[in-house]
């Protein structure tokens, strides 16, 4: 079958959303239309960066005690993930839509928090993100493309049959670049 881009979104995000439906009990909804794209983005953003948080062995719950700013650096490499996830959209005339996206992944993210903290997070989440993606320097840049890479490869794994690797493949470099961040941010 051939898909679309927005359409191998809908479809991973229909293929989480439906394990964990099943996992309570409820029945699959397979209809793709009842998955919009931008919906799938944010989810799926929220998800990759839940992913590398584990795999980066990082503790969002301790570093909201002794090290707050660290959270913000999570919401930036979220929100750089939601943009390659909806990059190829616009080919499709989907624009994202960052301001809610921001928004509901701070609180997917940090849904145990004061809308007080949410909204300290992603405002240094966001100037996070103006600053990576400002960035000239040749490091950065490379961050980037790396990042994009590693976002298409996920989405590449888990909507291709014949990709040469799995998602869980690709959890590790996610993390490992999510690491890069955390330790470009610490000094």
């Amino acid at each position: 079958m051939d898909m679309t881009y927005s359409q191998r979104l809908s479809f991973l995000y229909a293929l989480s959303f439906n394990e964990l439906r099943q996992s309570q009990g409820d029945q699959p909804n397979t209809d793709l239309d009842d998955y919009a794209p931008l919906d799938a983005a944010t989810y799926l953003a929220c998800y990759i960066t839940f992913k590398a948080i584990q795999q980066a062995e990082r503790s969002p719950a301790d570093e909201r005690i002794e090290n707050f700013d660290m959270l913000s650096v999570y919401q930036a490499y979220a929100m750089l993930v939601y943009t390659y996830l909806t990059l190829p959209l616009g080919e499709e005339g989907i624009e994202p839509e960052f301001d809610q996206a921001a928004i509901t992944i701070a609180k997917s993210l940090f849904s145990a928090l004061s809308n007080e903290e949410l909204v300290e997070i992603v405002e240094s989440g966001n100037r996070k993100y103006q600053l990576i993606g400002d960035a000239e320097q040749e490091h950065w840049m490379d961050y980037r493309e790396d990042l994009d890479k590693t976002v298409v490869a996920f989405i590449v794994a888990g909507t291709d049959e014949n990709a040469p690797f799995d998602q869980d493949d690709i959890i590790p470099l996610l993390g490992a670049l999510l690491s890069m961040l955390c330790e470009a941010f610490s000094s």
